[in-house]
């Protein structure tokens, strides 16, 4: 029967009930943390499906199940590889070898229509001597394009120590005709020629291709020797101007790896050294126009040209 004041033994209960209790939550925190911790796993459980997901949230994991570096390490581990590459390239050296790049057209062609309209002998028949080329829809020319980035791959092959000569450095009226253009790379006695160019297809088409030489044989052209070596070039062309640029194969033309053969291009069936075309892109298609008229874009795709030839000339083809 209570006389009206509180039991001792009550009040003791209490207050041990009221110390341990949050004494106990406190380790069970500390338990979930640790359990956490070991299984490399937010204590937190995700929400699936949740609209912050949805959209994307930076600490949501990418839906590849790739993991998302955490805040501190960044992108580092993939600057780092794509320095280390970078550097690579840089130090490669070209000495004692010789380039030609031709730089497809000349901006001052439509200057001379009688010049260049004149018919030149390729081997299998006769060509014009060359064209004004194409342009985007801007007007942007082909012809200014490739020299802009013939100027760059030069420079930068040049830093590696190669002996570089161009077909044409903008110094000339017109010209050169196709077979003078093969020419320079013959006397030049080039380990390596690469003709530059971009295409003028259908507003739909896109990507890049790189053009190689068909087996000929037929008046002055003899293609039997440089075939092999220029399909070597090529696909080295093709791997790291894909690299740098991020320019897809051409969806219209050839097949998925971008090369395509020809035997009816007077650069290609007169040349005695190795040679291919690159076509950097469809000028006619908006995207790729864009591209074009990018000045740091074209210095990526001087350094994927330069890549390509580096690795072809090192024997990595």
């Amino acid at each position: 029967m209570s006389n009206g004041m509180p039991s001792r033994r009550g009040g003791t209960l209490v207050i041990v009930l009221a110390t341990l209790v949050p004494l106990c939550f406190a380790g069970w925190l500390v338990w979930r943390s640790a359990q956490g911790s070991d299984e490399g796993a937010s204590a937190t459980p995700s929400v699936s499906g949740s609209s912050e997901s949805d959209r994307g949230s930076p600490t949501t994991p990418e839906r590849s199940g790739k993991p998302t570096p955490s805040p501190e390490s960044g992108d580092k581990g993939e600057k780092d590889e794509s320095d280390e590459e970078g550097a690579k390239q840089r130090n490669r050296s070209l000495r004692g070898m010789t380039v030609v790049i031709d730089p497809g057209h000349n901006p001052k062609n439509k200057n001379h229509p009688d010049k260049i309209n004149q018919t030149v002998d390729i081997g299998t028949n006769e060509k014009a001597c060359d064209t004004t080329g194409t342009a985007t829809n801007s007007g942007y020319p082909e012809a200014e394009f490739t020299l802009d980035i013939a100027q760059r791959a030069s420079k930068q092959l040049r830093a590696r120590g190669a002996t570089v000569k161009l077909t044409q450095d903008g110094d000339r009226a017109w010209g050169p005709c196709i077979d003078e253009r093969a020419l320079i790379g013959n006397k030049a006695e080039a380990d390596a020629v690469v003709s530059i160019h971009a295409d003028g297809s259908t507003q739909g088409n896109q990507g890049f291709h790189v053009i190689l030489p068909a087996s000929v044989h037929e008046g002055k052209a003899d293609t039997s020797a440089i075939t092999g070596p220029s399909r070597r070039l090529g696909e080295a062309l093709a791997d790291g101007y894909h690299a740098a640029t991020d320019v897809p194969t051409a969806n219209y033309l050839g097949d998925s790896d971008g090369l395509v053969t020809r035997d009816d291009l007077g650069g290609l069936n007169l040349s005695k050294v190795p040679k291919v075309f690159l076509e950097c892109g469809n000028m006619r298609n908006p995207r790729e126009a864009a591209r074009f008229t990018d000045p740091q874009w074209r210095a990526r795709a001087a350094d994927g040209i330069v890549r390509g030839i580096t690795d072809f000339l090192a024997g990595e083809r």
